[in-house]
């Protein structure tokens, strides 16, 4: 692949639900190698922009291309093998609770036929020591486990078939300062380690400059500016100091449901 070429490029993407347009011709690129971080208010289309990516909404126009190739225009089974170079850590972990530590982070592994059950508890082992947990901690369920803990898991299970791509989808809610920070620096030392590159979107501003190379913002289905994530207290656009420094007067307006 050319060096020219990001990882991910999206063009024109929109997606609207009934009368709502929520994502209004996004462009966005993501350099090989890089972590870009998403930011913007609740309801602004951060979580809908990795759906589509992953291919769990349809969006009603645009491309997402990654290597240069257009995944909405692949066949199904070609679209399913890129996405399948796709790792996600979803904002409440999304363990399955009746299954042990050690099953839910082979899970995909299982399920493709890259391991026998036989192997998976080792190999689960060694996915745990790379997010700071014991091996031991593979035999408990979930339900078991701290919320930190709980993310632990789920970032082992999100880099267990090394994946070019990972996306993170508020990798710090819920979470107390110090275990946020532990989850950003273990983020951050997987996807060096696995030469990924990164999509997060956050609403934690201390998470989004300590996980991010780049930042953008979304606004109103829009991305409103762009810049590297050291930038983003001193960025100089008004709707990103706004967000940023949590005041109530700006150029955003909370919408009043009629």
């Amino acid at each position: 692949m050319s060096a020219d070429i990001p990882k991910i490029r999206i063009r024109g993407l929109c997606k609207e639900f009934g009368a709502k347009q929520v994502l209004d011709g996004v462009d966005l690129d993501v350099a090989s190698g890089t972590s870009l971080v998403v930011i913007g208010g609740s309801g602004s289309g951060k979580s809908v922009l990795l759906r589509c990516i992953l291919g769990l909404i349809e969006p009603d126009a645009g491309t997402i291309e990654i290597d240069g190739q257009d995944i909405l225009s692949q066949p199904r089974e070609a679209q399913g093998k890129t996405r399948a170079r796709i790792g996600m850590l979803f904002q409440n972990g999304a363990l399955f609770d009746s299954l042990p530590v050690w099953e839910n982070i082979c899970f995909g592994l299982l399920a493709q036929r890259k391991l026998l059950r036989g192997q998976a508890r080792d190999a689960a082992g060694d996915f745990l020591a790379q997010v700071g947990l014991a091996p031991s901690v593979g035999d408990l369920l979930p339900n078991e486990l701290s919320g930190g803990m709980q993310k632990r898991v789920a970032l082992a299970r999100a880099i267990a078939a090394r994946p070019e791509i990972m996306f993170f989808d508020e990798p710090t809610t819920g979470l107390d300062p110090i275990m946020g920070a532990v989850i950003d620096g273990l983020i951050v030392d997987c996807v060096k380690r696995l030469g990924s590159t990164a999509i997060a979107i956050t609403h934690d501003m201390v998470s989004a400059r300590r996980i991010g190379d780049m930042a953008a913002m979304l606004f109103q289905g829009k991305i409103v500016w762009r810049g590297p994530a050291t930038a983003l207290m001193e960025s100089g656009h008004p709707m990103v100091d706004q967000f940023i420094h949590g005041r109530r007067d700006g150029p955003i307006q909370m919408e009043l449901r009629r």
